[in-house]
């Protein structure tokens, strides 16, 4: 009989069907013993009575099948239950659990959930955050396709850093070494002059960081895209508000559960206030005392804006824009209007930074020019520079860290639960 899933049983009301998944619960009452089945798309009640309510042994947790007739069940849950008429182990537990995993919430401490990731990702709440960000890489390829954006592939080692500075991870190369890539962003570019127009990607990230905080980990998943022929940084801002919008409508549609998992209710995303640096500066130091230092956001920085952008506007969004140049990598276009500050953004969310970008300087002796000013020499990026030579559009693109826009879209207090198998200085396992 072929496998129905746990979520569909209602349409098999009355029929036999057989259902594979693991026993999430088992609890015998008055001779009947039941057995809560739970596979990748929920939880089903299995009622098992005569021998099949001693027979066969079941611990929690154990690989079953289960074959018998779909009945309502007004009582539960997902409004049905399976009369058992078999129960098979395909394989049964063979060491206690590190901690039970059908508790609501995982009882363990952080640490312990990672060091046990796979069996904690067992527990429903636990594995949603990662239903939830699968629903946004779909969303975000779904969307960009039908902006007319190719999906691409970059490499991950590289021969020099995307903005050099210290934060690499340094690889043996054969005879040399490389690097692992902070991100795509030079490939990205290079791809908008070759052509392409508008490029996105899904992929890793290294940065080397020393943080050991709840918003860092030192691999990454980044949503990029590049775009050309954009007329100023306006176009990026309202891209990312219709991106932001479509993502957010699919996770309403497909991960309707995984948000009342965690009590979670999407923002409105369009009409995100903009706020330029200098009166962002202004801002925090009339209303908190704050003064801007190195003309950007520390971290109390961000959530003391978003705070104010709140209280004024009733959006936890604040698109942060036009950094100083000190502040943003070489590539960054400066104002015309003002040279000492870039026509660039950050994004800010419920009191955190989700992505950075801007638009891009196309000018191939700008770019030269700018690589000098920062200490950098132009024969390293020589592969880069060379679609600069030969007419390069007006671009400009931004990159949203997954996991953080994960862990802030269901309000996780830790980045590193938006994780799969984070990496950070002290943890290179599981």
């Amino acid at each position: 009989m072929e496998r129905v899933m746990c979520c569909d049983l209602k349409a098999y009301i009355g029929n036999a069907v057989t259902i594979k998944g693991w026993a999430h619960r088992v609890r015998s009452m008055g001779g009947i013993r039941f057995v809560l089945v739970r596979d990748r798309t929920g939880v089903a009640q299995v009622i098992a009575s005569g021998t099949l309510a001693k027979e066969p042994a079941l611990d929690a947790e154990a690989v079953v099948e289960v074959t018998g007739a779909v009945s309502p069940a007004p009582q539960v849950t997902s409004g049905v239950e399976i009369q058992a008429e078999s129960i098979r182990v395909l394989s049964a537990p063979v060491a206690p659990l590190p901690f039970e995993v059908n508790l609501p919430d995982v009882q363990a401490g952080p640490e312990s959930i990672l060091n046990h990731r796979p069996i904690a990702l067992r527990n429903p709440k636990v594995r949603a955050p990662f239903a939830v960000q699968s629903a946004i890489c779909g969303a975000f390829r779904e969307f960009l396709t039908g902006e007319g954006f190719t999906e691409v592939h970059t490499p991950k080692i590289v021969a020099t850093g995307t903005e050099g500075g210290a934060d690499l991870f340094a690889v043996r190369y054969f005879e040399r070494t490389a690097y692992l890539a902070q991100s795509p962003q030079l490939y990205k570019q290079m791809l908008v002059g070759a052509g392409f127009e508008r490029v996105f990607e899904i992929g890793p990230a290294f940065r080397a960081e020393r943080h050991n905080t709840s918003r860092h980990t030192n691999e990454f998943t980044s949503l990029d895209l590049e775009m050309a022929f954009i007329d100023g940084l306006e176009d990026l801002l309202v891209l990312e508000e219709c991106l932001l919008e479509f993502i957010f409508r699919r996770l309403r549609e497909s991960c309707a559960e995984e948000l009342r998992l965690y009590g979670v209710t999407l923002p409105d995303a369009t009409g995100i206030p903009r706020l330029r640096m200098p009166q962002i500066g202004e801002i925090l130091a009339r209303e908190y005392g704050k003064p801007l230092t190195g003309g950007a956001l520390d971290p109390e920085g961000e959530r003391l804006i978003c705070e104010y952008s709140d209280r004024k506007t009733g959006s936890p969004f604040v698109f942060a824009t036009h950094f100083p140049v000190s502040a943003r990598p070489v590539y960054a276009l400066p104002d015309p209007g003002d040279p000492c500050l870039t026509l660039s953004f950050d994004l800010l969310f419920g009191g955190v930074e989700m992505n950075s970008g801007g638009m891009r300087i196309s000018d191939y002796g700008q770019l030269v020019a700018n690589m000098a000013r920062f200490g950098l020499n132009p024969a390293d990026f020589e592969s880069y520079l060379e679609v600069f030579r030969h007419g390069m559009p007006p671009h400009g693109g931004f990159a949203i860290g997954l996991e953080r826009l994960t862990a802030k879209v269901l309000g996780l207090e830790n980045i590193r639960e938006a994780t799969l198998f984070p990496r950070v200085r002290d943890r290179l396992t599981p």
